[in-house]
């Protein structure tokens, strides 16, 4: 006969198989994926997920990380979506070469080099936490040999700047102070036209520019002219929140001096305008600024 004591051990293991199913399940929906992260302990640095076509390293105490943990990617539909414009519009060159100016963890680096869009790819990004994870997503993901990392910011002249590292969103992170509680550091920085002549990269080789710096795109245009003399395809995160009314009107003048339309990019549509006709009272839109 089988014992009682069996029997216990019996059921608490098919329990315990039970509850582990259910749980597993769980953790692998969206909402479950949610909780799994926001709960995971400080001790835990980094971690790495299978994508599909890629795998992404990132700091789950981070926004951007969470995002791709809990969706398996971060706004690759913003590229799918830009890639198709420029085609589009017959301004896709394929010979040509991206300049990313703040790359982050490589998140769009990845989705960028994945479609094969542009023979090679610049990736410009300061911020200390994120540059050794943006090397990892370049390097897991076989993509070596097509991605160029620069470890600087982009401003005026060669030195250093004082940078401020938002503590829950890394992506936030600028070398404009954003909260009292930003860590303060300090970072190279170079402009545009140094960085690509260090890396004997023609200016006239760049088929797209795509800049996400948190307020800091003035700045980092006035190092590029040569680009914008040569009217490249220019898409940027434009925030008047972050420039304030003065200094928006005041960019919005200087960038209508080199291009003459932009499309603007709302979550539902596209909006071909004007460059001097931008809008400023929105906080943040995108923009591509045309050829």
């Amino acid at each position: 006969m089988i014992s009682g004591v069996k029997i216990k051990k019996y059921w608490r293991k098919r329990l315990r198989k039970m509850r582990n199913a259910l749980v597993s399940r769980f953790f692998d929906t969206r909402t479950g994926r949610r909780l799994l992260i926001e709960n995971i302990g400080k001790r835990v640095v980094s971690m790495t997920v299978d994508a599909g076509d890629h795998r992404m390293t990132f700091a789950p105490s981070d926004y951007i990380g969470r995002k791709v943990f809990r969706k398996g990617h971060f706004e690759r539909d913003h590229v799918d979506r830009l890639l198709a414009v420029l085609r589009a519009r017959g301004i896709l060159e394929s010979s040509g070469q991206l300049l990313e100016i703040g790359a982050n963890i490589g998140t769009q680096t990845v989705y960028f080099a994945l479609s094969r869009a542009y023979s090679h790819i610049i990736s410009i990004e300061p911020d200390p936490r994120n540059f050794p994870l943006l090397q990892t997503n370049v390097r897991q993901n076989g993509l070596e040999n097509a991605v160029t990392l620069v470890n600087c910011a982009a401003g005026d002249a060669a030195g250093e700047i004082d940078f401020f590292m938002h503590a829950d969103n890394h992506g936030k992170s600028s070398a404009i102070r954003q909260s009292s509680n930003d860590v303060r550091t300090t970072v190279p920085v170079k402009p545009v036209t140094e960085i690509l002549l260090d890396l004997s990269i023609d200016p006239a080789a760049i088929g797209l520019v795509w800049m996400d710096i948190e307020g800091y795109e003035p700045v980092a245009c006035r190092s590029m002219v040569p680009l914008l003399v040569r009217r490249v395809p220019l898409y940027m995160e434009f925030t008047p929140l972050f420039y304030g009314p003065g200094q928006t009107r005041e960019f919005v003048a200087w960038l209508a001096g080199f291009y003459s339309r932009c499309l603007v990019f709302f979550e539902d549509h596209e909006q071909e305008m004007d460059v001097i006709d931008l809008p400023g009272g929105l906080d943040q839109y995108d923009v591509l600024f045309l050829p």
